[in-house]
């Protein structure tokens, strides 16, 4: 980590790589068993003289959570000494599930919210949308006991971003993390 002086005062000015790690440990204020970054929301990190730049792509526009994932990565960073800090809010391209890293996608499972069906974002290999023409429902597995036998009973869950689901094998209710 660099530090250098700056009219009297100490500017942090870590790697890069530091600074992602830092953010790593930064969790999702909503499913605090992932972090931003495995969520994807963290686009960059970059450093433009002195400030140092974080770019922030919420899940969607009207994410309720946006402003303390913004105040969770300012008290992180200036933990570590990161004091000429700017968040920029990306909004395109758009944030999508596919963006989401495949251990969060586990931790999500793990955690009891069924995690996002691979290919079935908006930008999603062309199977999923496929299946999303045609009406053809891909089966949500039921994170607690595996059974694709699973039905929505909503399209909204305990936050926007996820569906509420139940087993019928298990009789189990759950989250479904939407596709985006």
């Amino acid at each position: 980590m660099a530090a250098a002086r700056l009219s009297g005062r100490q500017v942090v000015r870590p790697a890069l790589e530091q600074v992602w790690s830092w953010l790593g440990e930064v969790p999702d204020p909503e499913i605090p068993v992932i972090s931003l970054t495995d969520l994807g929301i963290i686009r960059d990190v970059a450093w433009e003289g002195e400030t140092l730049v974080v770019t922030v792509t919420p899940t969607y526009s009207g994410c309720p959570a946006t402003s303390v994932i913004n105040l969770e990565i300012e008290k992180r960073l200036a933990e570590e000494g990161v004091t000429d800090l700017r968040l920029k809010r990306q909004l395109s391209p758009p944030w999508t599930t596919d963006w989401i890293a495949p251990a969060a996608r586990n931790a999500l499972k793990a955690y009891g919210i069924a995690p996002p069906i691979d290919g079935t974002a908006a930008d999603g290999v062309l199977a999923g949308r496929i299946a999303r023409l045609t009406g053809e429902n891909a089966a949500v597995e039921c994170p607690r006991c595996g059974s694709t036998q699973t039905e929505m009973v909503s399209r909204f869950g305990s936050t926007p971003c996820k569906a509420a689901y139940r087993c019928r094998d298990c009789l189990e209710p759950f989250d479904y993390f939407k596709c985006i």
